[in-house]
């Protein structure tokens, strides 16, 4: 039995972070902490691109963009949608993620989800390099992972 998984290493790897602007004191930190992962797991700060975008809802376009260019092994896409009095909140972060999910599974290259959904800006703080620790970096970490175990497939299938 094979049995196959990927580490969190940069090495070698381009990635491009995008974050959305809205609700910057949040995605700034969020942006922050993905910046800092992939540099700390060894992509060369030279190989990251920052792009901002308005809000979460633009992110999937900005990403499907980046990917066409077939000049990044992963992105990480980095947003915060916190809810509100209206069903906005529901629509802005139920297509933001289908539409990342989209963009990954279309270009077969990951893309590391680090978009906020909380009912509160408590709950987004504490998410963005507060008590439950920085999910900029869990995606940044998430993404390389990918990266790594997709070369590992698909190495073991060229034998």
């Amino acid at each position: 039995m094979a049995e196959f998984s990927g580490t969190p290493s940069g090495q070698g790897r381009r990635v491009a972070v995008v974050a959305s602007r809205f609700n910057e004191a949040i995605t700034t930190r969020l942006a922050d902490g993905a910046m800092d992962a992939l540099v700390r797991h060894g992509v060369a700060a030279a190989d990251i691109d920052l792009v901002w975008v308005p809000g979460a809802w633009e992110l999937p376009l900005v990403a499907r963009r980046l990917l066409a260019t077939e000049r990044y092994d992963a992105v990480v896409a980095v947003g915060a949608v916190i809810r509100g009095d209206t069903p906005h909140f529901d629509y802005v972060a139920g297509e933001a993620s289908r539409g990342l999910s989209a963009a990954s599974a279309d270009y077969e290259v990951p893309v590391g989800f680090g978009v906020l959904t909380c009912d509160t800006m408590a709950q987004a703080e504490a998410r963005a390099g507060g008590a439950h620790g920085n999910k900029g970096w869990d995606a940044a970490l998430a993404a390389l992972e990918m990266a790594e175990l997709l070369d590992r497939l698909d190495a073991a299938h060229e034998d």
